[in-house]
């Protein structure tokens, strides 16, 4: 009898974690940016400990980066997505390399090619927001 009386009255569900709206690339893309920054100022600065500071923003910046391509991955693609856009875990897997190269170069040009890669992540998430 308790079982019924706390059984939930409707079925719900949704194609992510919790409803539309929390999962956006524009986090990931936010800390790529910073990313380069980061990179361009080390490239225009010989002061060793300014240089010492950048490294460890640039890394923890770059995880954050990472941490946000990987919940769009884990948490908002379903297996319809990735069978409309093949080559999305590809680009995810991609783009995650990039991030890692990034936080182990002071090369801007990392960081570059690591803000392409989450463009493409970008065109493809609000195509399927979209939908």
């Amino acid at each position: 009898m308790l079982s019924r009386l706390f059984a939930p009255k409707a079925k719900v569900s949704a194609h992510c974690d919790l409803p539309c709206g929390v999962y956006d690339p524009a986090q990931a893309r936010i800390e790529a940016e910073s990313v380069k920054a980061v990179q361009e100022k080390y490239q225009a600065n010989e002061d060793a400990d300014f240089r010492a500071r950048a490294i460890t923003i640039k890394e923890q910046r770059a995880e954050l980066a990472k941490h946000h391509v990987s919940v769009l991955w884990s948490d908002y693609f379903k297996p319809p997505h990735f069978e409309k856009y093949p080559q999305l875990h590809t680009l995810v897997n991609d783009t995650l390399k990039a991030l890692s190269a990034a936080k182990a170069s002071n090369d801007p040009a990392t960081g570059q090619k690591a803000l392409e890669l989450i463009a493409e992540i970008d065109r493809i998430f609000w195509e399927t927001k979209a939908a």
